[in-house]
């Protein structure tokens, strides 16, 4: 149980230069707010006698064997002995005088309170141009796209929290990509969020930042779209689906003249085949995208929803076995009818593009019947109960 009101904490990895000045920032800020609280330093195995500074200027601290910016601030918020947290970097960045901002939210009951730099001030030098015009607002937008979380800065690095809610969200993540999974979880687990300016400086240290721009840009989007299965699998497959379908149905009738730069081009089987195999493509991915929103959900990755409940009412194992089966008797009903035609001809030759227009679709119709079958009982596998 939380003994205190606040905890500030640190994650540090040879943060020497500017360790000192950022604790007694952070103890000033504790007593101007008149708070028993604590500064706790989760040092990361620094080897130029962060710890000893931490202890010497009055901080707790709590050493991380396992590296990562994640994995140093989980370490933290657990040892932490606030029933609130507030988090920020070592490196002279923040400025620990705006916690009064951070606090009323927090008493009004909001969960989780981000800095915004973008709303606030970004002093010259703080901030590189490929973060500040590309890689954070990128990033951030996709953010509130995916979850439609109100909050225009992801990865800012001061933020607050009450200590019990973010335990309980059971954070895993020992990279930078931390600061999206805390946000995004948040919002999954029905946290309330909201976002104060504040102000970054430039950091004071001599020696380069732990961040790397693509590698860690990288993580952060990879993240987002590993738990938004509707962005990563079914609005990209259900784009896909329609497309071929929509090809496919001006081109089952026969060839398709096309007027472009003063000419006339004809789309014909050619065309077919490849609109077809985009029905099969996007098929393929939405079944995806159900299979990974039905494990996310039983794993607890993601949480219940309730449009997908009432859907899965009526989609079932029983209900995808008919599908498959009917669309196998399409299409063996399609290659019937080939058949006769051949049939009629004495078995002899026969329009190539004539039989494509009948094949193709047949042998479509077969792999989809296959693929609803046995996707059938993989989510019936995947939805089965478990205790």
């Amino acid at each position: 149980m939380s003994d205190l009101d606040l905890t500030i904490l640190m994650p540090c990895l040879n943060e020497a230069e500017t360790l000192a000045i950022c604790v007694r920032q952070a103890a000033q800020a504790i007593r101007d707010a008149n708070l028993a609280g604590e500064v706790l330093v989760a040092d990361n195995g620094s080897t130029d006698g962060s710890q000893a500074i931490a202890l010497v200027e009055g901080a707790r601290v709590v050493n991380v064997p396992t590296r990562g910016y994640g994995a140093a601030l989980i370490a933290g918020i657990e040892s932490a002995r606030g029933k609130y947290v507030m988090m920020a970097d070592a490196d002279a960045s923040y400025h620990f005088e705006h916690l009064p901002r951070f606090l009323p939210p927090l008493d009004q009951g909001y969960d989780l309170v981000m800095g915004n730099r973008f709303s606030g001030t970004i002093e010259p030098g703080a901030m590189p141009p490929l973060h500040r015009y590309l890689g954070n607002p990128v990033l951030s937008a996709a953010g509130r796209i995916f979850f439609r979380i109100p909050v225009g800065d992801f990865h800012c690095g001061l933020r607050a929290f009450r200590r019990d809610r973010i335990l309980a969200l059971n954070l895993r993540t020992t990279g930078m990509e931390f600061a999206s999974e805390m946000v995004v979880k948040s919002s999954l687990a029905g946290l309330r969020i909201t976002q104060v300016p504040t102000t970054l400086s430039p950091d004071g240290r001599s020696r380069p930042p732990h961040l790397r721009s693509w590698r860690d840009g990288w993580r952060h989007l990879r993240f987002l779209l590993l738990y938004s299965p509707r962005w990563l699998f079914f609005y990209p497959g259900l784009a896909t689906l329609a497309v071929g379908l929509f090809l496919s149905a001006a081109l089952l009738p026969g060839p398709l003249p096309i007027h472009f730069a003063g000419a006339t081009h004809t789309l014909d089987v050619d065309t077919l085949t490849y609109a077809l195999g985009l029905v099969l493509i996007g098929a393929h991915i939405t079944v995806f995208a159900v299979s990974a929103r039905v494990f996310g959900t039983q794993e607890g990755f993601l949480p219940r929803n309730a449009a997908y409940d009432r859907v899965f009412k009526y989609i079932t194992l029983e209900t995808g076995l008919l599908l498959g089966c009917f669309l196998l008797l399409v299409g063996a009903g399609i290659l019937g009818y080939a058949f006769h035609l051949w049939h009629a001809t004495g078995f002899g030759d026969l329009s190539a593009t004539r039989m494509l227009r009948l094949t193709l679709p047949s042998a479509a119709c077969f792999m989809l019947g296959v693929e609803v079958i046995f996707a059938s009982f993989f989510l019936s596998l995947l939805g089965l109960n478990r205790r």
